[in-house]
């Protein structure tokens, strides 16, 4: 039973940090890319970041670059989202989610929603002005 367990969430002030934890299991970790997604009130959900597997490449939305860093402990089966500088417009519900890399073929592959196969449950980050 694959399951995607989401911690560190909280309600912070402007220019604070978090550090957002995914715990997984049921899968086999090394093989799959780790990703987050935020949902915001009254918005669709967008890509955050991924940490692709086997290469280790990293890509993150142009809103969080330089701001957020995406890791993985493949010996925890644990992927880390690090937000600095965080911003009133980063509230949102974050999502951890995982795909097996032969889904994806090519880079705009890693920033669908759709080509991720589990999905957490969620964890909520408010950020107050």
């Amino acid at each position: 039973q694959v399951q995607l367990v989401e911690s560190g969430g909280g309600l912070v002030q402007a220019g604070d940090s978090l550090r957002l934890s995914c715990a997984a299991s049921g899968f086999p970790f090394t093989d799959y890319n780790m990703g987050w997604f935020r949902q915001a009130p009254g918005k669709e959900r967008e890509f955050v970041s991924v940490f692709t597997s086997g290469s280790g490449n990293t890509y993150y939305a142009d809103s969080v670059k330089g701001r957020f860093t995406i890791s993985r402990d493949n010996a925890k089966n644990t992927v880390y989202l690090q937000m600095n500088s965080l911003k009133p417009e980063d509230t949102a519900v974050y999502y951890c989610a995982t795909g097996p890399r032969w889904k994806y073929y090519s880079l705009s592959d890693y920033y669908r929603g759709d080509r991720y196969t589990y999905w957490g449950q969620g964890i909520r980050v408010t950020v107050s002005s």
